[in-house]
């Protein structure tokens, strides 16, 4: 009875390691190209790394791929440790498995890779080539391409031999925009991460400057609005109106790009990353020792800054501006200033109208250069107050904004 039930155990033990067995093989799948496994080395040669795959046979790292290897890796490779290998040829001519640490390596870089896709940080790239089409770089264990429309640094059409050597020696900033490890595909972007520099860089801008200090930058654009002045890697803008005490038609009468300038900051605002700067806060103001500069009847030169159809608009070359009615332009006679006058032009006139307090002067060249010769200064001065007002239309006083009324002393 005893010894029937023992067969039966044996038996049935016998059956289940059988099942065992068979369930393993049919688990086992043999190595294929392209595979990436993680393997135990078992032996280094000179000219070859033996490791265990967990394969019916041990693979083989050939001597090129082991020189493949950095240094540092290579060095610290030793029995026992346990490396990712990519599978070369599953079965050479001599039924070798030959497989790859330098490829196996890689796949941790793609890894990191698909990671700083999500990430958006800016890592740095070594420049290979380039071709038509863009630049080929280096990055850890892995070759990519940046497209020319995603480069900032060079232009590839039009860049020197000398100077593309010098931009190749020079690492890059960029950031991952696509990763395709089964295409081995690896995008590249420099324009990308400088827009990601930039940000960064006003962040940190944003954080160390206070309102009303005063730093140095470069101009970068000029825009109808305003200019942009790079503060050290970020850029903050001059509005039109803060250029000059006078007025300013547009930036580029006061400003060209590439211009060294100190500015004003003027306001921060850190939910836009925004900043406002000033030039004119950093120049005299002219109205603030007007009155002992200048005095009615005063000849003067200016500069035609603006034309509209009531006159035009003069500034001094300290900046101080005011308007010179049509009614006080030539001989008092003119329809109309644009055929008279032009943006630019360089006038010789008199001060007709100065009110400091209130920031206001007006011009007139209806006292001619002939009666200061021939009654000195003062009696031109005081003749040709009284003849402007007798001149001048009531209905034709320019508004009290455009700084032109006449006199009424």
């Amino acid at each position: 009875m005893k010894s029937g039930k023992f067969s039966k155990n044996k038996e049935s033990d016998g059956q289940s390691e059988f099942e065992q067995l068979l369930e393993s093989s049919f688990a086992y799948t043999p190595p294929r190209r392209g595979e990436i496994r993680n393997a135990i080395i078992l032996q280094i040669e000179t000219r070859e790394i033996i490791v265990d795959m967990g394969a019916k046979q041990d693979g083989i790292v050939p001597a090129q791929d082991i020189e493949r290897l950095d240094s540092d890796v290579r060095n610290g490779l030793a029995v026992g440790g346990e490396v990712p290998v990519y599978v070369l040829n599953p079965r050479d001519q001599d039924d070798n498995l030959i497989v790859s640490i330098n490829m196996g390596l890689q796949q941790y870089d793609w890894e990191k890779a698909r990671q700083l896709l999500t990430s958006e940080d800016v890592v740095q790239v070594n420049v290979t080539g380039h071709n038509r089409g863009g630049i080929l770089v280096r990055w850890n264990r892995l070759e990519g391409f940046i497209p020319s429309s995603h480069l900032v640094s060079v232009n590839l059409a039009n860049e020197r031999s000398s100077a593309w050597n010098e931009f190749a020696a020079n690492p890059l900033g960029v950031k991952v925009i696509e990763v395709d490890q089964d295409r081995r595909r690896l995008i590249f972007s420099e324009r990308e991460a400088q827009k990601e520099w930039r940000a960064q860089q006003k962040a940190r801008l944003l954080s160390e400057l206070k309102e009303g200090d005063v730093v140095k930058g470069t101009v970068t654009g000029l825009r109808d609005f305003g200019a942009f002045v790079n503060l050290g890697g970020a850029d903050g803008l001059i509005h039109v109106s803060e250029l000059a005490w006078h007025r300013v038609d547009h930036p580029r009468d006061v400003l060209k790009v590439g211009d060294e300038i100190d500015v004003y900051v003027l306001t921060l605002d850190r939910g836009s990353n925004r900043i406002a700067l000033s030039r004119k806060r950093l120049l005299s103001d002219p109205w603030e020792d007007a009155d002992k500069r200048y005095h009615e009847g005063q000849l003067v030169d200016g500069t035609v800054t603006n034309v509209v159809d009531f006159g035009a608009f003069i500034a001094l070359d300290n900046g101080l501006e005011g308007l010179l009615h049509l009614s006080e332009m030539g001989d008092g006679s003119l329809k109309e200033p644009y055929s008279y006058v032009k943006k630019g032009d360089r006038l010789n006139l008199r001060i007709s109208h100065l009110e400091p307090e209130k920031r206001r002067v007006g011009f007139t060249q209806r006292w001619g250069t002939d009666a200061a010769t021939e009654g000195g200064e003062g009696e031109a001065a005081v003749n040709g107050t009284a003849e402007a007002e007798e001149a001048a239309p009531a209905e034709e006083t320019a508004p009290e904004a455009s700084s032109g009324e006449q006199s009424e002393s």
